[in-house]
């Protein structure tokens, strides 16, 4: 990385200049005509209009350089002035505009000299936090005692490490060198524990959580009257979570629900904006420090990483970015908040769409602006939050699997960029089982770019980033914090490989007791095994067992005329479903079926013609896909048997085809309840799946018994 360490964002060095080094705005654009920086670009999802103000101006702006013609102006107005000075911040808010979440209006001393319009990204650039003036005192909070205690688990995750301890526990973790517990949590369920294996002290920082206040926490002063309404309420949920979370251990909880979701967001929020406010104190109080020092020797401080943003929050739905910023401005209660309007009419949408007979989880994603292709950056000072700030400004960014991904991938691009999630400290990945209906692998495109080796310089100190930024080691004292319904393979594999925490790592999971129990429908429901040896083989084996067991029996059932038939095949993955529609189109032995088909691609005039010929009898096979079900909830009427060709990810489905589907078909008198029928295939490989809907204990016996592979249940 060619890259010089002298230059700074349009300011001089507050080192550099006890040295006798100050470099103006030329010698800035001189010394950056070495660095690759690509043409501003913008993507289809980028274009300005009112319905994508997020899109243009959140953007990275990756062709912005780290120096800018007007920082010779913005330096000559600086060096006008007295040399005691009290240089502060020149923009300001009146209380007016912040009611209204407007811009403010420059003022006759930023108006434009020698006919240079001023930028108000220039300007931005001068109040950077991450590396803002010394000068700025007023920002600091001056009530707020240094955090240098080891009780603090601020200090004590980042602060003056002892590098022996933390080289020993990154060996360990690269040797997956770990020491495993297991405990039974306050709230139920179970939490396992896994934590690099240390020698000569155990390491760990514990907080006292029984009772959960402010000072156990550490939060900051200015954050405890605000802390205490959300703590307030705090039960063992609260208090389980809390344990890990605020000691900044990754954390994956897997029994997040509708009911939960507000309190493990506050809790969230609260350590989040903890963490981004005690991170830029540190280092405008390390700014002051610095410039009261003569030309003696000058201390290592270490405070920094390699760009500014410190919190990543990966969302699906604008609607739940708009729920997170209600948080964060409850706790932060800033008094200003910049562009605020703007962001109402990009990401909040009151406007009812469902009624309340559609299920709670479906209308908690779905209700409000459902948009998942987003991103934005927000700025925080001491008194103001500025929405839809640049990225390299930004403290906190917020996003969209896709639209993260769309923004590092930006097409015309010289080359992707990614800089910007260098120094991600602490990410946040809500509503996961959502994520894994859309394409997964945005996710891990995500992670795959978490605290690289940045490929420009961006105005950085290298003489304050932290020794781990420098070693290539910022991942294992990154904290990654996963919020889920249940429990997945992809969650599992971002568990064993994306959380490496040298704080170690904690996993909760719910006891399942299987919403087959909660059923209210008394029907025969089969689960039928098959042989699978290896995940791979997976999908042929259960095609082969499904035309060899389940295709015969199903041709045999009564025509629709003769009251049979109205079979339902749900179909989870889309690649099997396409599999199955060929099947049925091009064999044989399925001639004598009329069927239709209803997926996620399937537009609705389509789909309301397959539903009405599979009530009227016109088809008597519907097959349906688990996305259709997951992105729709289609009330699908006429239904007498159903055949899974894989269990649901989301257990709330299967009750639902249970008690939704065969219950309104035995209310209406379409069938007999003794006639009714569901039968589900299965391997080894399920098992995760199994135990949400039959529970853990009957799942194991299911998985493993060798008398038999059908299981039956009325």
């Amino acid at each position: 990385m060619a890259v010089k360490p002298s230059f700074k964002r349009g300011r001089p060095n507050p080192r550099a200049k006890k040295q006798g080094r100050t470099f103006t705005s030329t010698r800035l654009q001189d010394e950056t005509k070495d660095l690759d920086i690509p043409e501003e670009t913008h993507t289809e999802d980028d274009t300005p209009d009112d319905a994508s103000h997020d899109a243009s101006d959140s953007d990275l702006d990756a062709s912005e350089p780290p120096v800018r013609p007007y920082n010779s102006l913005l330096l000559s107005l600086q060096h006008a002035q007295p040399p005691n000075a009290d240089r502060r911040k020149r923009r300001r808010l009146n209380r007016g505009d912040a009611e209204r979440g407007e811009s403010p209006a420059l003022s006759d001393r930023e108006i434009a000299v020698d006919g240079l319009q001023p930028d108000e990204e220039v300007l931005e650039e001068v109040e950077s936090a991450d590396h803002d003036e010394p000068s700025e005192l007023d920002d600091i909070d001056q009530d707020e005692p240094d955090s240098t205690s080891q009780s603090d688990p601020f200090h004590y995750h980042l602060g003056d490490r002892d590098e022996e301890r933390l080289q020993n526990r990154i060996s360990a973790l690269k040797d997956n060198s770990i020491v495993s517990s297991s405990a039974k949590p306050r709230s139920g369920g179970s939490v396992q524990v896994l934590r690099p294996t240390t020698t000569g002290s155990s390491g760990d920082l514990k907080l006292p959580t029984s009772t959960l206040d402010p000072d156990a926490l550490a939060i900051k002063s200015r954050f405890q009257e605000s802390a205490q309404k959300v703590l307030k309420k705090a039960g063992d949920l609260d208090k389980d979570l809390a344990e890990h979370i605020f000691t900044y251990r990754d954390t994956m909880f897997a029994s997040r629900t509708v009911k939960n979701a507000a309190r493990i967001r506050k809790l969230t929020c609260l350590h989040m904006i903890n963490h981004i406010f005690k991170t830029r104190d540190q280092v405008l109080k390390n700014n002051a420090r610095l410039s009261k020092l003569g030309d003696g020797d000058v201390p290592d401080i270490r405070d920094q990483g390699f760009t500014r943003p410190k919190v990543l929050i990966l969302l699906e739905t604008r609607d739940m970015c708009a729920k997170y910023m209600d948080a964060f401005v409850e706790i932060c209660g800033p008094d200003q908040q910049e562009n605020k309007s703007r962001f109402q009419d990009s990401f909040v949408d009151t406007e009812p769409k469902f009624s309340s007979d559609r299920p709670e989880d479906f209308r908690e994603l779905f209700e409000g602006n459902g948009d998942n292709d987003f991103k934005l950056g927000i700025k925080f000072t001491r008194k103001t939050m500025k929405f839809f700030a640049q990225f390299y400004q930004s403290d906190l960014i917020l996003a969209s699997p896709l639209g993260l991904r769309r923004t590092i991938e930006s097409k015309g691009s010289k080359k992707a960029e990614y800089d910007f999630l260098s120094s991600i400290e602490v990410v946040v990945v809500d509503q996961a089982d959502a994520m894994l209906m859309q394409n997964w692998e945005h996710v891990d495109f995500v992670f795959d770019h978490l605290n690289l080796q940045p490929k420009d310089a961006h105005g950085c100190d290298f003489t304050r980033v932290r020794s781990w930024y420098l070693d290539g080691n910022a991942s294992f004292l990154r904290q990654t914090i996963v919020f889920s319904a249940f429990m997945t393979p992809e969650l599992n594999n971002i568990f064993a490989k994306r959380m490496r925490n040298i704080e170690g790592k904690a996993k909760f999971l719910p006891e399942h007791l299987g919403v087959m129990q909660s059923s209210v429908v008394r029907v025969k429901q089969t689960f039928s095994r098959f042989d699978s040896a290896k995940p791979a083989n997976d999908p042929d084996e259960r095609f082969e067992y499904f035309k060899s067991a389940v295709l015969p029996a199903l041709v045999r059932l009564p025509r629709p005329a003769e009251g049979g038939q109205g079979v339902l095949l749900f179909v989870p993955s889309y690649m099997d479903f396409v599999r199955l529609r060929n099947h049925f189109a091009t064999s044989t032995s399925t001639e004598s079926l009329s069927f239709g088909v209803i997926s996620e691609y399937t537009d609705m005039p389509n789909a309301r013609r397959a539903r009405s010929h599979f009530i009227s009898g016109k088809y008597s096979v519907l097959l349906y896909t688990g996305r259709a079900h997951h992105f729709r909830r289609n009330n699908i009427q006429g239904v007498k048997r159903i055949i899974m060709y894989g269990i649901p990810e989301n257990p709330i489905f299967y009750q639902e085809f249970v008690d939704g589907y065969l219950g309104r078909s035995i209310n209406e008198g379409l069938v007999d309840a003794a006639e009714t029928h569901v039968r589900t295939l299965f391997s080894r490989w399920d098992m995760l799946k199994l135990e949400r809907v039959v529970g853990a204990q009957r799942a194991k016996k299911m998985v493993m018994d060798n008398t038999g592979d059908t299981f039956d249940f009325l």
